[in-house]
């Protein structure tokens, strides 16, 4: 018997930012996941495991632990490249899309796996006990609280998920395997910040609060509670918008890869990025990718201006530097620099011209209300004469 339902992802109310930002990974896994940080309660988790239903079935080696696919050699684990150099017959099943969650006490054995070096050493051969990167490959691994993950631990999930591996090392014996996953975050910025280091590893970001609206809100709880009461028959309600949107992911991972950014915009996305001070061009990258998904995820391979406005600030809001002097957030930022370049038109120089003049201006301005500060303050007075103590 299989467990109950997750609740459908087309009946969440609102969080359109996390949803797209959710259905532009599974576009393009190269986007580099995504870190969602907001309230208690606003639903994050259910997001992302509503997300894995909209994924298709994979065809995996059997009893195989890394889920290795029987035809791509680069997701493939150890064991099945032996068998395949053999030429052995691969038996394979279908299985769901793996979802792993990292809990919050979780060590770095129990992510990456135990390399037992004893009986590698006796018998010669790598006794490996595969961790949850392993069992993660090809699917999603989903962090709750990634912001309280001890650091050294994130970085080998964020090393293995730019680079589709996960090796271990141990006493001079080491095994590498498939580790490629998209990679969600989730925290509460109440229970602290993220690195900026951490924080530029993610592709794309979002705040995400309560919804306010009470219409929005009767809703969800409806849609909850109706859920709750009966997880089957509820789900039986939505399966035909469930249906739509996995044919619609499915036809926009195809569409991707043939989709362009032309050269114009190109430009126009970098000159934002420098503008926006932004360290590395992993920033420019990821704009480029997301706008490509956003296309084809409306069933188009030329990407728009409009396209790359709707994903600009997922893609850069965590990205620009935090200045405690300046007011504007980080979005807020990167929407208005966005309109000046794509809108207004203006190049870089002129973007960098205009902030020097209202610099100058504010200078000036300055100077002159400290000119005429002393000069008021010393009306009345013959010059050289002592104003005496206030």
């Amino acid at each position: 018997a299989m467990g109950k339902p997750p609740l459908p992802f087309t009946r969440v109310v609102g969080q359109d930012d996390m949803k797209l930002g959710l259905l532009l990974n599974v576009v393009d896994q190269r986007i580099g996941g995504l870190l969602v940080m907001g309230d208690r309660g606003t639903g994050k988790s259910v997001v992302v495991r509503a997300l894995v239903d909209l994924l298709p079935e994979i065809d995996v080696v059997q009893g195989d632990s890394y889920n290795s696919s029987p035809t791509d050699v680069r997701l493939m684990g150890p064991d099945v490249q032996e068998k395949l150099k053999e030429g052995a017959d691969l038996k394979t099943k279908k299985m769901k899309t793996p979802l792993v969650e990292l809990p919050l006490g979780a060590t770095e054995d129990r992510v990456c796996g135990t390399l037992d070096v004893e009986s590698a050493l006796q018998s010669g051969s790598k006794a490996f006990s595969p961790g949850l990167l392993a069992r993660a490959n090809r699917g999603i691994l989903y962090i709750d609280e990634v912001n309280l993950l001890d650091d050294s631990l994130v970085d080998v999930v964020l090393d293995s998920a730019a680079m589709g591996v996960n090796t271990v090392e141990r006493e001079g014996i080491s095994i590498t395997h498939p580790a490629s996953f998209i990679m969600i975050g989730s925290g509460n910025p109440e229970e602290g910040e993220l690195r900026p280091q951490l924080l530029d590893r993610f592709g794309l970001y979002v705040e995400i609060c309560t919804v306010s609206d009470p219409d929005s809100r009767l809703e969800l709880v409806l849609n909850r509670t109706a859920y709750d009461k009966d997880p089957r028959g509820y789900y039986e309600t939505a399966r035909e918008e469930q249906e739509n949107l996995k044919r619609k992911l499915a036809k926009a991972r195809e569409l991707v890869r043939e989709a362009t950014v032309a050269r114009d915009l190109r430009v126009k996305v970098s000159t934002v990025c420098s503008l926006l001070d932004i360290d590395g061009i992993r920033g420019d990258m990821v704009v480029n990718r997301a706008a490509k998904a956003y296309a084809a995820y409306d069933g188009r391979t030329e990407v728009t201006q409009e396209d790359i406005g709707r994903v600009v600030g997922l893609c850069l809001g965590h990205r620009t530097r935090k200045d405690p002097l300046d007011p504007l957030g980080g979005l807020t930022k990167v929407n208005a620099v966005f309109r000046r370049v794509f809108e207004d038109n203006l190049t870089y120089e002129e973007v960098q011209g205009k902030k020097e003049k209202q610099q100058k201006l504010q200078e000036e301005k300055k100077q002159k209300e400290e000119e005429n500060k002393d000069a008021s303050d010393r009306s009345g007075l013959k010059p050289g004469q002592w104003r005496g103590l206030k």
